[in-house]
């Protein structure tokens, strides 16, 4: 995938992500994007070298309370 392929895609991913994260933990848009962007998760995320971006939403969530939860992700392999 393009540079400019993977920036355009991104915003639509992190929006879905943080909607769930908003809706999940009964917190505003805001509060989930910053629980995102200071996240491992989001750091690998937005590294398409990971291909994390590949994982739907319900993954990502999942990856995302892991982390909460532990400090650690552990990425399945797909």
């Amino acid at each position: 995938m393009s540079k400019e392929e993977f920036t355009a895609i991104m915003p639509y991913i992190s929006a879905d992500l943080v909607g769930l994260i908003a809706r999940k933990n009964n917190m505003s848009e805001e509060d989930a994007v910053l629980k995102l962007y200071n996240s491992k998760l989001y750091s690998a995320l937005e590294d398409e070298t990971t291909k994390v971006w590949h994982y739907s939403t319900d993954m990502l969530y999942s990856l995302f309370e892991q982390e909460e939860q532990t400090g650690n992700i552990a990425f399945p392999d797909v």
